[in-house]
């Protein structure tokens, strides 16, 4: 009996010490798996936030033009009608004018024969709808002339340019670029998508080492 009792106190003292070390590998693992799955929610929370950036200023502004079909513009006519004014900072709370030409280009869409307005993108359309191109308001005006016209200049060699218009025909302006085109937009949501995806990872890669840590433990007990 005493060799029974004194075995079996020696069992429950190795078993005592297999869980106390069993406790203090879990105890060890815990807090690294805990800042894991918190860089991965971060990670997540990151992408979502990125994503709701993106979604009210490039998604939107690429969804709401009516420009999406490509095609080939002619230049017909290139020329500078009239000087606008514009407004540039000298200071604090100082604006003074200035003035650059206006330059208004017609051209022929996939030579159609209909004449429509050429204009840089979307956002000179927005701000002039007569010029093609308005140049950053600057002290020299001199220096906004001579850029204005060697952009008249260029589209005369160069007649024939790719462009934008509307396929519905309810505007008549043609672009000759998007400020959003696809690459733009796919290269903008390029990162937020790895970074949810690296989060996710991380994440399921926590849980998986959780679980086959349990089974490890359970297949152990198994065998004893």
């Amino acid at each position: 009996m005493f060799f029974v009792a004194g075995a079996k106190n020696t069992a429950g003292k190795f078993r005592e010490v297999d869980l106390l070390d069993k406790k203090k590998t879990v105890t060890a693992l815990k807090p690294g798996e805990d800042r894991a799955i918190l860089l991965g929610l971060g990670m997540i929370l990151s992408s979502v936030m990125m994503y709701f950036v993106l979604g009210i200023t490039i998604l939107r502004s690429y969804a709401d033009s009516v420009w999406t079909e490509e095609g080939v513009c002619v230049v017909l006519n290139s020329t500078v009608t009239a000087d606008m004014n514009c407004s540039y900072n000298c200071g604090s709370d100082c604006w003074r004018v200035s003035k650059y030409p206006c330059l208004q280009v017609y051209v022929s869409v996939n030579n159609t024969g209909r004449v429509n307005r050429l204009s840089h993108n979307e956002e000179t359309q927005d701000i002039s709808s007569e010029c093609f191109y308005v140049p950053r308001c600057q002290k020299d005006s001199v220096a906004m002339h001579v850029m204005i016209m060697n952009i008249s200049e260029h589209l005369k060699v160069n007649q024939k340019v790719p462009c934008y218009y509307d396929p519905s025909e309810q505007q008549e302006m043609v672009l000759l670029t998007r400020l959003y085109d696809h690459s733009v937009v796919f290269h903008s949501l390029l990162w937020p998508s790895c970074m949810l995806m690296g989060g996710a990872l991380i994440i399921v890669m926590v849980k998986l080492t959780q679980y086959l840590s349990r089974l490890c433990e359970e297949i152990g007990k198994i065998k004893r």
